[in-house]
């Protein structure tokens, strides 16, 4: 995420959190709801020193935790790299997407063994919120493509991201557009 919270300060400020877990240097992660708190608690913090518009981004598990947030914690936007939409053991994880109000984005690589496509195609149309897809061909979890792929596509990483990075600024431009009040009738 350290790449993607660079690419994302070119659009707006962001505020990188690490959850108790990597904080302490334990690597496995903790409850959902100790995430889950504290990824409200780091929130919260950012909202007091920061006004505007807020979007929650996350890789992996830390989109699905930021989905979680969403539900409790509005806000205006929010990101998903690489969505574990399915667990390490194939359980599917659709039920926090189809309680989503919130606009999101999905990058996904099309070889992410956590979220195949073909699964998060059929999610989509049963979500309530808005959402965009953005398919990194033939990259993996974490977006990435393999050098050899991207040599014979004359293309390079960076190419790749940039063009996330475009779809994405699209995505918040009419996520984040003021919402027109409606107007009110004269009385005659």
């Amino acid at each position: 995420m350290k790449g993607w919270s660079r690419r994302l300060g070119s659009l707006g400020k962001v505020v990188r959190l690490d959850y108790p877990y990597q904080l302490e240097g334990r690597g496995r992660p903790d409850r959902p709801e100790v995430l889950i708190a504290a990824h409200t608690e780091a929130l919260r913090r950012a909202r007091k020193r920061h006004p505007g518009p807020v979007v929650l981004a996350g890789k992996s598990m830390g989109s699905r935790i930021g989905c979680h947030v969403s539900l409790t914690e509005p806000v205006d936007a929010l990101i998903c790299f690489g969505y574990p939409l399915r667990s390490p053991a194939g359980t599917l994880r659709d039920a926090v997407l189809l309680e989503l109000t919130t606009p999101v984005f999905f990058a996904q690589g099309s070889r992410d063994p956590l979220c195949p496509l073909e699964l998060l195609e059929a999610v989509r149309p049963r979500m309530k919120a808005p959402s965009q897809l953005q398919v990194v061909e033939g990259g993996n979890h974490s977006l990435e493509v393999g050098v050899r792929a991207l040599a014979s596509r004359g293309q390079t990483q960076q190419d790749l991201d940039g063009q996330v990075l475009f779809a994405l600024e699209s995505f918040l431009r009419q996520s984040l557009k003021p919402k027109k009040k409606p107007k009110k009738e004269r009385r005659r």
